[in-house]
């Protein structure tokens, strides 16, 4: 009989020193279950890219060993890259209703059979190839997070996903703090905690208080109220609808995402909505303004996004009047905040009166602040720790908190994506690499934009291109027409006919050079072609524009 190895490997393809992209995989022998398959959205310097998820060549290679994902919740941070992990691994995927639910419309939306999904409940212990596999309720800013818990023949590991322990839920479903503190009881030999707001101290607000602000936005409200929050919060919606239901007005859902999520809550009965309380949003005439209440997206001032839209008088059927209360309830994502201010200021602009988080209590976190993560270590006792979700200093901070309730410095790993940590009853250690990284996703397109794609899109989006059309004998290299400029980007044409001149008598010297020299190869005269009038440019205007020679045979 076969030896069984004393070691178990948790292996992060995502999610770690990044906000997004969460993805972990835990391997005992030739068997891995995934925790979680995420997507991010593009940084600035991204031009042109949608989505952002994590390279699973490593699932890929080892796809036999692969038994099933686990979902801890459905944010897009983590259940935003299964459309395109489930085209190429055909495996059971293990979540709540909500969030299968949610992952279901994000399949059908891609063409993605949702055939293997298995709905779980908090509680429920399930047997996935030698794991026994546990969830374990958590609050966080979506219904039906869990916790996971994955017993392994070597020991048991505890991933917190996103959460925060918020004592006054909304749907009175309490973080399950006894299935944390038997775990820890047992023993635990790691855990993977949530890191992202490891810098705050103190505890996080509860939901609830969200739902105080609102209660005063909407007593002082004399027009309509536009609420802006992540379509996802079904907590948050449930706040808005009765508070719209208490102060008489109905409510319209605006935005695709926003109408996909209330529709899936309400058909789980994650939404509680009176009847006659919803409206279409072609019958918002039909009310006074003082009557209405209109729930949208765009919190994050994605310019696509109806918010967003309104703003800038582009939305076909919203726009904003002066007097209208506009709430925007969320934090903006990092990297977002130039997007949210610009939309507040157009919003201002065009008459409505702003509340936003920056100058009130209208936004509470999803995640644990520091004496939340405390309460958790010591609950849960772990041997091992490994800080996730959240960028670096996140990560450091979060350590460096595990350290001060007096765990080793040694038994704490700050990993990076791709690092195999191993671990056996006794000492644990990062031992190799697997590949791990981005992958990009411009339109239809997955993968197919690296690296160098996005650095020519840069060149093109800060100094433009020149096109260099010339029109060659190929037998004896001699230039029969041309050669003629085209500038996109670079300078405007009519404007500068000397430098465009200039710039011609260029290529032609070099295209001389080349016929002196008998050059005859196509890729070496245009190279020369390249570099000449690079060179000139640079020292004329100190840009350096993308050169495209084209030359034509005849």
């Amino acid at each position: 009989m076969a030896k069984l190895p004393q070691k178990v490997q948790i292996i992060p393809l995502g999610g770690l020193g990044e906000i997004g992209k969460n993805m972990t995989v835990i391997r005992y022998g030739d068997e891995m279950i995934v925790i979680d398959a995420g997507l991010m959205f593009p940084e600035d310097d991204m031009l042109g890219i949608d989505l952002v998820i994590p390279d699973i060549t490593y699932l890929l290679e080892n796809r036999d060993s692969v038994k099933a994902i686990v979902l801890t919740h459905g944010h897009e941070d983590h259940i935003g890259a299964l459309p395109y992990v489930l085209k190429q691994l055909d495996v059971p995927v293990y979540g709540t209703r909500l969030t299968l639910g949610i992952l279901a419309g994000r399949l059908k939306e891609n063409n993605v059979p949702a055939t293997n999904l298995v709905a779980v409940k908090p509680g429920d212990q399930i047997q996935v190839g030698c794991f026994k596999v546990g969830f374990i309720r958590v609050s966080h800013s979506i219904a039906d997070a869990v916790a996971i818990s994955v017993r392994t023949p070597v020991g048991t590991i505890v991933h917190t996903g996103d959460f925060k322990l918020d004592q006054t839920p909304i749907d009175g479903k309490v973080t399950d703090f006894y299935a944390f503190a038997e775990l820890g009881t047992k023993g635990v030999l790691v855990l993977l905690a949530d890191s992202t707001n490891a810098e705050r101290p103190g505890y996080t607000q509860s939901e609830k208080s969200v739902g105080l602000a609102f209660d005063e936005a909407f007593r002082h409200a004399r027009e309509r109220i536009i609420i802006a929050t992540f379509s996802s919060n079904i907590h948050r919606i449930q706040q808005a609808i009765d508070m719209a239901v208490k102060y008489k007005r109905k409510v319209a859902i605006l935005g695709r995402s926003m109408i996909n999520v209330v529709t899936i809550a309400l058909e789980l009965g994650y939404l509680t909505v009176p009847e006659g309380t919803l409206i279409d949003i072609d019958e918002i005439p039909n009310y006074p303004a003082a009557e209405i209440v209109i729930l949208t997206t765009g919190s994050q001032g994605e310019p696509m996004a109806a918010l967003t839209r309104m703003a800038m008088s582009d939305h076909k059927k919203i726009e904003i009047l002066p007097g209208d209360t506009v709430i925007i309830s969320a934090t903006p994502i990092p990297g977002n905040e130039k997007m949210v201010s610009r939309t507040v200021d157009y919003l201002f602009r065009q008459g409505a009166d702003v509340i936003y988080e920056a100058t009130s209590g209208i936004h509470a976190s999803g995640h644990a602040s520091q004496e939340e993560l405390k309460l958790i270590h010591n609950l849960i006792r772990p041997k091992f720790f490994i800080p996730v979700h959240g960028e670096y200093r996140h990560l450091k901070k979060h350590a460096k908190l595990a350290q001060e309730l007096g765990m080793p410095k040694e038994n704490i790993f700050v990993a990076e994506n791709g690092q195999v940590l191993e671990f056996s009853p006794a000492q644990g250690a990062i031992n190799g690499k697997v590949t791990a990284g981005n992958v990009l996703v411009d339109g239809l397109g997955v993968g197919d934009v690296g690296n160098i794609v996005l650095r020519d899109r840069r060149q093109l989006a800060q100094d433009g291109i020149l096109i260099v059309v010339v029109t060659m004998d190929k037998q004896r290299s001699a230039v029969i027409a041309g050669p003629d400029i085209v500038s996109r980007g670079f300078v405007y044409v009519r404007e500068s006919e000397q430098l465009m001149e200039e710039a011609r008598e260029k290529v032609k010297q070099a295209l001389e050079k080349c016929e002196l020299n008998s050059i005859t190869e196509w890729a070496v005269i245009k190279s020369n072609v390249r570099d000449t009038l690079g060179k000139y440019l640079y020292e004329k205007t100190r840009r350096r524009p993308m050169i495209l020679p084209i030359i034509m045979e005849v």
